[in-house]
C-alpha cells in the first residue's frame, strides 16, 4: 500500500522563502483548491492520504518533501538549509515514526529531501544552496548500513536537484540540461525537457504512474511520445512559492 503525507497550505503561503522564481502574489484560496486537487490525484493513483493540518506560521509548510527522506528500511529527518523551515520538522517526524525506524541530520549539516533523488539503492543528491556537504556526509554515514549508495550531484540556477532532473521510470530521468550535468546521469535513458518550459523537470512517480504540472504541455508531449502516460494537476499557485508536485507529499509503502 501507499502512504502520501501531505499537509494543508498555510495562510501565509504568500510570505514563503523564494531562491529563483520572483515574487508573485498569491491567491491562498486558489492554492488550497488546486492542493486539494493534487491530493485526489494521489488518492486516485492509490495512496491512502494522511494529511497534517496547516502550519499558521510557517508559509513553506505544504512542501512536507524537504523535511524527510523515506526509504524502505528507515526515515532520514532533514535539517532544511532555510533556517525559517526547521520547525516544520517534528510534525512529521511524529507521523513517520508510526512507519520507520528515523534517523536525522545534525547541525551543521543542511540537507532538503526535494535535493534527493532516490533511484533504485543509490541517492543522488544536489550539492545546492539548501544541502551543504556536512549534510550530504552525514546522509551517507546514516545509510552505509542499508546499503545505500550516496552520491552528490552540482546544481546550477535551480532550488534542489529535483527542480533539474526526476525518475520517469526504471531506466529514464527527465532532465533539464541547464540546471545539471547531463553526463550525470549517462546510464540512463535521458529526455530533456522542452526548451520552452525550463520548469518541467519535476515530475512524482508512484510506481508505474507519473503526475506532473498541467502547464507544461510541451514536454509531456515529449513523453507521450516516449511512451509514458502522465495524469496532470493545475499546481500553478503552489509554483508560484517555488514549489512542484514532488514537494507537496512523502509518498512511500507499507504493507497493507
Amino acid at each position: 500500500m501507499w502512504i502520501a503525507i501531505t499537509r494543508e497550505v498555510s495562510p501565509v503561503l504568500g510570505d514563503c522563502e523564494l531562491s529563483y522564481v520572483p515574487r508573485e502574489a498569491i491567491d491562498v484560496a486558489r492554492a488550497r483548491t488546486q492542493h486539494r486537487d493534487y491530493q485526489r490525484t494521489l488518492e486516485t493513483l492509490g495512496c491512502r492520504l494522511l494529511t497534517l493540518p496547516a502550519e499558521a506560521g510557517l508559509p513553506d509548510s505544504v512542501f512536507v518533501e524537504d523535511v524527510a527522506i523515506v526509504l524502505d528500511e528507515v526515515a532520514v529527518l532533514t535539517r532544511p538549509g532555510a533556517s525559517s523551515r526547521r520547525a516544520e520538522v517534528a510534525s512529521v517526524a511524529e507521523v513517520l515514526r508510526r512507519y520507520r525506524p528515523v534517523l536525522a541530520i545534525d547541525a551543521p549539516g543542511t540537507l532538503d529531501g526535494g535535493d534527493v533523488l532516490r533511484v533504485g539503492r543509490t541517492l543522488y543528491v544536489g550539492e545546492s544552496a539548501r544541502s551543504n556537504a556536512e549534510g550530504i556526509a552525514q546522509l551517507r554515514e546514516l545509510l552505509a548500513g542499508h546499503g545505500y549508495t550516496v552520491l552528490g550531484v552540482p546544481t546550477r540556477g535551480c532550488l534542489h536537484l529535483k527542480s533539474a532532473v526526476t525518475q520517469l521510470d526504471n531506466g529514464t530521468v527527465l532532465l533539464q540540461p541547464a540546471w545539471v550535468d547531463r553526463q550525470r546521469f549517462a546510464g540512463f535513458r535521458v529526455i530533456e525537457v522542452d526548451p520552452a518550459e525550463p520548469h518541467a523537470a519535476n515530475v512524482l512517480r508512484i510506481g508505474d504512474a507519473l503526475v506532473m504540472p498541467a502547464n507544461f504541455p510541451r514536454t509531456r508531449q515529449r513523453l507521450a511520445d516516449a511512451g509514458l502516460d502522465v495524469t496532470t494537476v493545475d499546481v500553478s499557485e503552489l509554483q508560484k512559492a517555488e514549489g512542484a508536485v514532488t514537494c507537496c507529499s512523502l509518498v512511500f509503502r507499507v504493507e497493507a
